[in-house]
């Protein structure tokens, strides 16, 4: 009976994840591991609100009891509706108590609930001449990319629709008064080049980000007959620091990228007791051999902390 009702709650979480992506949700983001919907606290309920509408619709259309709480997340509910409430209350203490007592560090100055910041990257513009006109569309794969395309040409990139690999990414752009015209629903390079192909093509696209790129995401895009070209608008580097760090046993340690995982085994002795997160499965092939990530659920440090949680 135990491994029948686990089949049907992975079955369950299976679907929600399913009809998270369904929804192409910018400002919710479903967390198996809390069996529900968090939204993003950084934004006003103004903004959020349509998404709210619009899946509580769908979750009421399923016939999936929930309810929202203090923060406006979305707590799928089990069948004692009236519980509810008081057991998720109950969990949320729990989870709070184990964030509390963990190591979990991002190696960015990124402020992540739960999480301590061990600031060990730092990104940088490349100051550079950039003309836009020739181009029908623009490519970005990270936050940064947007940041420092909006620090070299404030208006420019804004009049040419944007193509977003992630939710977080998307959120920047239209922070920023850009023109989202998709997001990816698969958050990694590769296949993010796969998703594109129908919507670029006979297009001039450019791909504004980092200096060093770790997908292949350019070949495939030429493979297909895509007309892009690369532009890096920022390079990352590391921080500087006179000494090795010294971490506690049992840290958990999120990696949101190639360059992190470099800064950190020059700053850090890799210790047994420790965990390493990756971001996605890209920056997951960066990894020594004798270090063995495992890989957030979604591409955002947010994620990469519930997955910690989780341990």
């Amino acid at each position: 009976m135990q491994e029948i009702l686990k089949m049907l709650r992975k079955t369950s979480l299976q679907n929600l994840s399913e009809l998270s992506k369904k929804l192409n949700l910018l400002y919710y983001e479903y967390d198996q591991h809390q069996n529900k919907f968090i939204v993003d606290s950084r934004y006003n309920k103004e903004t959020t609100y349509n998404e709210l509408i619009k899946l509580t619709y769908e979750l009421s259309k399923h016939k999936i009891g929930f309810f929202t709480d203090e923060r406006s997340n979305i707590v799928i509910a089990s069948k004692c509706h009236l519980l509810s409430p008081l057991k998720q209350r109950l969990k949320n203490i729990s989870y709070n108590f184990k964030g509390y007592r963990k190591n979990i560090y991002v190696l960015s100055d990124k402020q992540v609930n739960f999480a301590k910041n061990l600031p060990l990257i730092q990104t940088q513009v490349i100051e550079q001449d950039i003309d836009l006109t020739p181009y029908d569309a623009l490519i970005f794969t990270s936050k940064n990319g947007v940041k420092y395309s909006d620090i070299l040409l404030p208006s420019e990139w804004k009049k040419i629709p944007s193509y977003a690999i992630s939710k977080q990414t998307a959120k920047q752009i239209k922070d920023l008064k850009g023109k989202v015209a998709f997001v990816g629903k698969e958050q990694h390079g590769d296949e993010f080049a796969f998703e594109l192909l129908e919507h670029l093509a006979g297009k001039k696209v450019a791909y504004l980000g980092a200096q060093k790129i770790v997908s292949n995401m350019i070949d495939i895009l030429k493979e297909h007959n895509i007309d892009c070209d690369y532009i890096p608008v920022y390079q990352t580097v590391c921080r500087e620091y006179e000494n090795k760090i010294k971490l506690p046993s049992d840290s958990i340690i999120i990696f949101s990228s190639p360059s992190t995982i470099e800064c950190f085994f020059k700053k850090v002795s890799w210790d047994n007791s420790f965990t390493a997160i990756s971001i996605g499965r890209t920056t997951a092939k960066y990894f020594p051999n004798d270090v063995k990530p495992i890989i957030a659920d979604s591409t955002s440090l947010e994620s990469c902390v519930c997955k910690a949680l989780s341990l």
